[in-house]
C-alpha cells in the first residue's frame, strides 16, 4: 500500500536540569549531570491542553510533520540552506535555560535540527507574543555583541550580515515563512545549578511566523560549532546520552538526557557504530548497511542507487527529535512488503494517508523483530520501535518513505540508552528500561 510523504515531527525539549560537579577546570573529572526531558503537551508542560485527547496530541504532531515534508529539502545543500528550509516551529519539546547576569529565564524550542541557540529581545523591531518577559540585553552585565571579523560570526556563513559599526548579525529565514533577525551576540549561560561563560547566541529584534507564545527562542543541539552541544563540548568531554520512554507511559515519567562521564553508555549487549564525517556539520551520521525482518536480510538501497551502491558512508541521520525513522522510497517498499508478508492478517488504510501499513488491531498478529544493521553493529528493534497507534483502532508502522533524506527517528531509539562520544566518534545503544532509567 503506498503511502505519501510524511516528515516526521520533531521534539521539543522541557528540561529539567539536576546537576552535580560541572566547572571548566574539573571537565575532564566530572561526575556529569542528567536533564528530564518533557513533552510539550504533557501537563507538565505550559502548552498542555487537558481537553485533547493523547491520538489529538499526535495528529497534530502529524500535521507539523506534513508541513515539514512541503518545506525541508536536504540533498546534498549546504547548511544555509537547509537551515533556512526547516519548519520554525517544528519541534514537542521544551529547553529551559537562563542567559544573562542577573539569569534570565529562556524557555525554548529544542532543536537537533539546528545549531544556533537564539531568543527574543528588547527593544524589539518585530516580535512574536509570548508568556515569558522578553529578554533586555542592556540589563546584562556579561552581554557583550561580536564583531564581523571575529570566529563565530564566520560559522554563520551565508546567514551573517554586518552592521555599520561592524556588529555581527544574523539572518535566518525558515521554509514555513518565519524568520528571526538580530544580533550575535555572547553572554553567560545557565542550566540548572551550572554556569557557563561567554556563550554564543543570537539576540532576535525581528521574529515572527509559527513560533509558540509559550516558547521564547530556539536552542541548537545539532553538530555544529555555534550548538549548545559544541559549545559545551569542553565541560562534558564530548559525551552524552539520552533515554527515551515509549509514547502511552506515564506521563508523569520524563525521558532522560545525560552529559559528561553520566552520559557513557558501557555494559553487556552495547552496540556501538560510528559518526561520518559530512556536510552540513548540523546532524550526526551513521551508516546503514540493510535490515532483516526476522531472518530475511534486506540490503540497503539508496536514493536512487543499486545495492551494491547504498551502503555509502554517513547514508543516514540519527536525530533524537524526528519521530519517525526515513528512508528511501524503493528500500521502503521493500521493507513493508516483507513486514507485511510476515505479519499476515488485514491491512487497513490509514485516513489521514500518512502511513503505507497499518492495521486495525495488533492482536493476535506476530509482529516480526526488525534488525538494523549499522556499520559495526546490529540494533534490534521490538514491536513499540516499529508500530504506533494514531487514532483508535489504528496501528500503524512508524517507518515512511522519504524523497531524499533517511532519517533513523526517535520511536526507533526508544529504550534504548543512546550514548555519543564525539571524541571517539562513535554512537552507542543498549537496550534499557528508559521508565526506570
Amino acid at each position: 500500500m503506498d503511502a505519501p510523504i510524511l516528515y516526521t515531527f520533531s521534539f521539543i525539549f522541557l528540561v529539567l536540569v539536576q546537576f552535580s560537579v560541572l566547572s571548566g577546570t574539573e571537565a575532564s573529572s566530572m561526575n556529569g549531570f542528567t536533564v528530564d526531558l518533557i513533552p510539550r503537551d504533557s501537563p507538565l508542560s505550559p502548552s498542555y491542553n487537558p481537553s485533547e485527547t493523547q491520538f489529538d496530541r499526535l495528529q497534530k504532531a502529524f500535521r507539523r510533520s506534513v508541513a515539514l515534508a512541503q518545506n525541508f529539502r536536504a540533498n546534498g545543500v549546504s547548511t544555509n540552506a537547509v537551515e533556512s528550509s526547516v519548519i520554525a516551529n517544528r519541534g514537542s519539546y521544551l529547553m529551559n535555560i537562563s542567559l544573562g547576569t542577573p539569569p534570565v529565564k529562556m524557555l525554548g524550542i529544542a532543536d537537533t535540527g539546528s545549531d544556533l541557540i537564539w531568543r527574543q529581545c528588547q527593544p524589539c523591531v518585530n516580535c512574536y507574543k509570548q508568556v515569558e518577559p522578553i529578554f533586555d540585553p542592556r540589563k546584562s552585565k556579561t552581554y557583550k555583541t561580536l564583531k564581523c571579523d571575529g570566529k563565530a560570526c564566520g560559522y554563520l556563513g551565508a546567514q551573517a550580515t554586518c552592521g555599520a559599526d561592524q556588529t555581527c548579525g544574523y539572518s535566518y529565514s525558515y521554509g514555513d515563512g518565519s524568520h528571526t533577525y538580530g544580533d550575535l551576540a555572547i553572554d553567560t549561560l545557565k542550566v540548572g545549578t551550572a554556569t557557563v561563560p561567554k556563550v554564543i547566541f543570537g539576540c532576535g529584534y525581528d521574529n515572527a511566523g509559527s513560533f509558540d507564545e509559550n516558547g521564547s527562542g530556539l536552542i541548537g543541539l545539532g553538530g555544529g560549532p555555534l550548538s549548545m552541544i559544541s559549545q559545551l563540548r569542553p565541560l562534558i568531554g564530548g559525551r552524552f546520552s539520552y533515554c527515551l520512554v515509549p509514547i502511552g507511559t506515564d506521563a508523569t515519567v520524563a525521558s532522560k538526557m545525560n552529559f559528561g562521564r553520566r552520559g557513557i553508555v558501557s555494559g553487556a549487549g552495547v552496540v556501538k557504530t560510528s559518526i561520518a564525517e559530512r556536510d552540513p556539520k548540523t546532524f550526526f551520521y551513521l551508516t546503514l548497511e540493510g535490515m532483516s525482518v526476522g531472518s530475511k536480510k534486506l540490503a540497503y538501497k539508496g536514493f536512487g542507487k543499486s545495492p551494491s551502491e547504498a551502503a555509502d558512508e554517513g547514508n543516514i541521520i540519527i536525530d533524537s527529535g524526528t519521530t519517525l525513522t526515513l528512508l528511501p522510497g524503493d528500500f521502503y517498499s521493500t521493507l513493508e512488503s516483507s513486514v507485511a508478508d510476515a505479519i499476515g492478517g488485514d491491512p487497513v488504510e490509514d485516513p489521514t494517508r500518512n502511513f503505507g501499513l497499518c492495521y486495525s488491531s495488533l492482536e493476535g498478529l506476530t509482529i516480526p523483530t526488525i534488525t538494523v544493521h549499522f556499520s559495526g553493529g546490529d540494533v534490534v528493534l521490538k514491536p513499540l520501535n516499529t508500530f504506533v497507534q494514531i487514532q483508535e483502532n489504528l496501528f500503524c508502522f512508524s517507518m515512511i518513505p522519504a524523497p531524499d533524506l533517511a532519517i533513523f527517528g526517535n520511536l526507533a531509539q526508544m529504550n534504548f540508552l543512546v550514548g555519543y562520544d564525539l571524541n571517539s566518534r562513535k554512537v552507542s545503544f543498549k537496550p534499557t528500561d528508559c521508565t526506570k532509567h
